[in-house]
């Protein structure tokens, strides 16, 4: 186990995705989580816990989720890369601040190792059942980004990812592990600290008395402060000026929540991360997202050994959703199946944007254990061979 000077371990190792996440932080630069103990994400702060004395960083187990939530953000705005940890029944405590830190600009990274619900579930067996809870979670309009590991390197990659996107647009950045991704063991290759790239905080060049932390023209992102660096400015939950002082009018309200909005929407096209196999030709194309991209390889490849075109989307970025690409196939796939750990989410927003266009079939699964391919298998195959009838019916008018 190699370390550089900064405490970073460098080279390859058998991790778990829980301690690769870890180790992602360490090398985008986080130095202060706080947290609560939560399976199957406690591995995290564990070892965050015993590494973090190393590189200088601070981990604080909060008395719970809630306050964890409001910590990370105090950190922030103290000048510090921050993230919490948690899982299911936690994250459904911390969504108040999440809207808060969306309503606020906070960059700060939430990680969700998703396990079986509603309520307690199932602690230590899988899902994927907070997908929408993730993008709509908190009231209000607001947009968060969202990104799904299905691999312990992707846990390690996507987390150093999850703090550049969160540096760069001033959001909250989910990242929607789930327990196998969590827990499985794998190899992992860590680079130098000179070879990863890391998005620093942009800091607001001018002087006290001139600087708004709020004002941005649209598209754009407004520098930051630290606190205690002789800058005087408001922070407040409340629609606000640019100032950040309460403005409490539907014209200031407006200004307000369309930036939140449109500094993700409109940079789309530059967040989406997706992986497209064989989709060119493809007859059926399976999105899926996570743990579930694994098993449904698997089927994919049993249904391209029956000589079926089958191609294979999956999602790196949940929100923003790929709708531009997803319309573009639309326009001759014949049929999409998605399987998922939870009764449909990702597969009505796949519904919505499809619009009709193409035929669309979930593969839901109530989570505590994960798809059998011969059930995603099963369900290509009757996508395929429906989308062919209704060739038939339509040639025959």
């Amino acid at each position: 186990m190699k370390a550089d000077p900064k405490g970073v371990l460098t080279g390859a190792h058998f991790f778990d995705g829980d301690h690769a996440c870890c180790e992602g932080a360490l090398s985008a630069g986080c130095r202060f989580v706080a947290g609560y103990p939560i399976t199957p994400s406690t591995e995290i702060v564990e070892r965050i816990a015993a590494r973090f004395p190393s590189v200088g960083g601070m981990f604080i187990q909060m008395e719970d989720e809630i306050a964890s939530s409001i910590a990370i953000q105090g950190a922030v705005w103290g000048g510090a890369k921050a993230m919490t940890v948690t899982s299911g029944p936690g994250l459904s405590l911390m969504m108040e601040h999440i809207g808060l830190a969306a309503m606020l600009e906070t960059p700060c990274v939430f990680v969700d190792v998703q396990r079986s619900g509603p309520s307690t579930g199932l602690p230590t067996m899988p899902a994927q059942g907070d997908m929408m809870q993730a993008r709509w979670g908190s009231h209000g309009d607001y947009e968060i980004i969202a990104l799904c590991p299905n691999s312990p390197q992707e846990c390690y990659d996507l987390t150093i990812e999850a703090f550049n996107l969160a540096e760069e647009y001033r959001v909250p950045v989910m990242m929607m592990m789930d327990e196998c991704v969590g827990h499985m063991t794998e190899k992992v290759i860590i680079p130098r600290a000179e070879e990863i790239e890391v998005t620093p905080r942009r800091f607001t060049t001018l002087k006290p008395g001139k600087y708004l932390p709020y004002q941005a023209k649209r598209n754009e992102i407004p520098p930051m402060v630290k606190a205690g660096d002789g800058y005087r400015f408001h922070v407040t939950g409340l629609t606000h000026d640019e100032r950040g002082y309460p403005a409490m009018n539907a014209e200031a309200h407006d200004r307000c929540v369309r930036r939140l909005v449109e500094k993700i929407r409109n940079n789309a096209r530059r967040i989406i991360r997706i992986e497209e196999t064989d989709t060119a030709d493809a007859e059926v194309v399976v999105v899926s997202y996570g743990i579930t991209s694994r098993v449904a390889g698997k089927a994919i490849q049993m249904a391209r050994a029956d000589g079926l075109k089958v191609g294979h989307l999956r999602l790196i970025t949940a929100w923003p959703f790929p709708e531009r690409r997803l319309r573009t196939l639309a326009s001759h796939v014949k049929a999409f199946v998605l399987p998922e750990l939870n009764f449909g989410q990702m597969f009505f927003e796949l519904q919505r944007v499809i619009e009709g266009k193409a035929a669309c079939y979930p593969v839901a699964h109530a989570g505590g254990t994960v798809h059998d391919p011969e059930a995603i298998y099963r369900r290509i195959m009757y996508a395929a061979r429906h989308a062919r009838m209704r060739e038939k019916k339509e040639v025959t008018r």
